[in-house]
């Protein structure tokens, strides 16, 4: 099955972050997307282009809807013709399975 066609599951309490082998595999299914530090946690971080605000608002709204749906919330940063998404997990303070299958739900909405 597709990471698109995956839903977020629940994790444990003791959850720990994906190993770099799990990462570095299911980073070939996320064309794109990149993983940084941040405050010495791992992300996963895309830029989306879009060629006006109206498009632009509607993706960011889209993204935010996605993330009510998965009850998994990213950080959007918007600003005009681009958005910018970035999935971690928190409670495992790095990257968890939710965070690539969103990613992958976040690159169909843009179509890609």
């Amino acid at each position: 099955m597709q990471l698109y066609q995956r839903q977020c599951t629940n994790y444990a309490a003791d959850a720990v972050p994906l190993p770099d082998s799990e990462s570095g595999r299911l980073m070939l299914e996320v064309p794109g997307w990149q993983i940084e530090l941040q405050d010495g946690v791992k992300q996963l971080v895309k830029q989306f282009s879009f060629p006006d605000y109206v498009q632009t608002m509607s993706f960011a709204l889209s993204v935010g809807e996605l993330a009510e749906a998965e009850d998994h919330h990213p950080e959007i940063l918007m600003k005009w013709g681009k958005v910018r998404v970035t999935w971690w997990t928190h409670a495992v303070n790095g990257l968890h399975l939710n965070d690539f299958i969103c990613a992958a739900k976040t690159d169909q909405l843009a179509g890609q």
